[in-house]
């Protein structure tokens, strides 16, 4: 068994960029902790409705997709800037050293949203082998609407390099996504089911499955 955390800055990264890993991971026996970076509030302007909506999804999400413990950090959404570190580095580091991971999947380095590359940032401060020496692997994940809309430049690329078959766990996938019913659209919008399956099966494509979730490698550790 192996214990795993996925990171998103906001609900429905998780399951748009490692959804049918997770899948995977929880079939396979192992443990999924989900960390979720920022959250909405009614002095950001959400409704009261909205608020409890968020909280009804990420209650749906958790149950459908297995996991076995999730921590929010509630900083508000749209906020984080490279001060938000002081704060966000010593309480991601306090949720490694409770849940000990072995994976680490995290949002890429160079997304749209600057909530990603923050959260990314504050992540990677904490994968140093020699205070962290149960983390094995850390891994980016690619996100619609954010990973394909950063500025197309060589250094900030997603260079997918570690490939997950999740044929089996596809269509479960879409499900979980449909609990997210306002973050989805009808083509061309990015975060459509048509847009998702032609992205897995693309992927999938590269490496000879019907659908993958593609990953960029950044530490792997052989012990």
């Amino acid at each position: 068994m192996k214990k795993i955390i996925i990171i998103s800055a906001h609900p429905d990264d998780e399951v748009l960029g490692a959804g049918g890993t997770i899948l995977k991971h929880v079939a396979n026996g192992d443990e999924v902790y989900w960390l979720i970076t920022t959250s909405i509030s009614e002095g950001q302007g959400f409704s009261k409705e909205r608020v409890s909506s968020r909280r009804e999804e990420i209650r749906q999400v958790e149950k459908m997709l297995g996991i076995k413990k999730i921590f929010m950090l509630n900083y508000s959404t749209m906020t984080l800037s490279s001060s938000s570190l002081i704060e966000m580095v010593p309480q991601i580091s306090n949720v490694f050293n409770e849940v000990e991971p072995e994976i680490i999947y995290c949002l890429n380095r160079s997304d749209a949203h600057s909530d990603h590359r923050v959260t990314f940032d504050a992540v990677m401060a904490c994968t140093k082998s020699f205070r962290y020496p149960y983390v094995k692997r850390v891994l980016m994940y690619e996100c619609l609407s954010e990973t394909e809309f950063a500025p197309a430049l060589f250094e900030k690329t997603f260079i997918p390099n570690y490939f997950i078959d999740i044929s089996r766990f596809f269509k479960k996938k879409l499900e979980v996504m449909r609990i997210y019913g306002s973050e989805l659209g009808q083509h061309p919008f990015p975060r459509s089911e048509r847009n998702i399956e032609a992205l897995a099966t693309f992927r999938g494509a590269s490496v000879g499955v019907e659908y993958a979730e593609a990953f960029q490698l950044i530490k792997f550790i052989d012990k």
